[in-house]
């Protein structure tokens, strides 16, 4: 049997040579060159689109708050969101609650009015009753009947002031169909919203107080886009240009609009400077869209068609002047100067310096690039 002393220097002996291999196996690795990987590109004839995005929500023109002319308990609410109504079809009831003091005043005026009126009819019959007896003239009873059918007057208006109180509009008010306490609507158009419900109390509309609004009636017939453009593109806009607006829950649908105003004063949002737009919406017979959809618009700018363009990746800048690598053979390439056109922040026109059948150098990171820019 071997001993373990005389096997030691043939173990130390392999692991010495297998070291050895290793390290020599790993130099050699090292010693290997990576070959370059040169990426390139190619020009190619196409559209380019200068635009910018606006971001707003399409909303109806004219949309108008139905107040209430009187405060008091909403009693009765005949229309709903979605319904369809004229100018003066009532809207809702309102019962209003009289105060105190003003239905106090109302009850004395009729009690005062009566009694006025009892005393003038005694001192008629009176006078009537002398008449007939021969001890007054004639001339002193017309007077007396003039005072009679005045008092009945005063009567009658003095139940009619307490019946306002009381109702907030008269008998005759309601059956010609004015009445304060009938809200009816000021527009054709659909409802759409009721902010209160029956039971609540309403706050009549005046001078110091915009008063509960008892519905919103719009013309959904007529609807506008209504959006903000940042200051950077807004001298770039101007009216009767042509809007593709994407609305977000009509996916699959595109709508055509024209823009029609552009706020004279921009507002910060947000951090930045925003202007106001507005354009109209060009819609198809049958078309309804709901108020409140949010939507993006694409405003063309500029637009050029089957021009030569190059992705902006394949430029380089040296102080401010573009240029690309063209290859001439092989994995040669040469610099050339290129004249740029309008640029949609991918691709470029080239107006000059390459054809379409050259293939360009993609420069690696840290060569000089940038971002194209339009050249006029």
């Amino acid at each position: 049997m071997i001993s373990m002393a005389r096997l030691l220097p043939y173990l130390l002996l392999i692991a010495f040579l297998g070291t050895l291999g290793w390290t020599g196996v790993y130099l050699y690795e090292k010693s290997e060159v990576t070959p370059e990987v040169i990426e390139t590109g190619a020009p190619v004839v196409g559209d380019v689109i200068q635009k910018t995005v606006a971001t707003g929500s399409i909303v109806p023109r004219k949309e108008i708050e139905i107040k209430a002319r009187v405060s008091g308990i909403l009693d009765e609410l005949v229309v709903e969101p979605g319904q369809h109504v004229k100018k003066g079809d009532l809207v809702a009831r309102i019962r209003v609650v009289p105060n105190i003091s003003e239905l106090q005043r109302a009850q004395a005026g009729v009690r005062q009015a009566k009694l006025r009126l009892e005393n003038a009819r005694i001192e008629l019959e009176r006078q009537r009753s002398l008449n007939a007896q021969g001890i007054v003239a004639n001339s002193a009873v017309t007077p007396l009947q003039y005072e009679r059918d005045l008092r009945k007057q005063e009567l009658a208006d003095a139940e009619e002031s307490l019946e306002l109180v009381l109702e907030g509009a008269s008998r005759a008010a309601r059956e010609a169909g004015v009445a304060t306490n009938e809200v009816r609507s000021t527009v054709d158009g659909m409802v759409l919203d009721v902010p209160e419900k029956e039971g609540a109390s309403i706050i009549e509309s005046n001078t110091f107080n915009p008063g509960s609004t008892l519905a919103v009636v719009a013309d959904m017939s007529d609807m506008i886009y209504l959006g903000q453009i940042d200051e950077s593109e807004v001298g770039k806009i101007r009216k009767g240009m042509s809007l593709d607006v994407r609305i977000g829950a009509l996916q699959n649908q595109r709508f055509r609009a024209v823009l029609e105003y552009i706020a004279p004063k921009g507002n910060l949002l947000e951090g930045a400077i925003q202007f106001e737009i507005r354009a109209a919406m060009q819609l198809q017979e049958g078309t309804f869209l709901r108020s409140g959809y949010s939507a993006n618009a694409d405003i063309v700018l500029d637009q050029r068609h089957e021009v030569l363009t190059v992705d902006e990746s394949l430029l380089m800048f040296e102080n401010g002047e573009p240029f690309v690598e063209v290859e001439v053979q092989p994995g040669r390439f040469e610099r050339r100067a290129v004249e740029l056109g309008l640029s949609d922040g991918i691709r470029v026109e080239v107006l000059s310096g390459i054809a379409a059948v050259d293939v360009l150098r993609k420069p690696k990171a840290g060569e000089a690039t940038g971002t194209a820019v339009e050249r006029d």
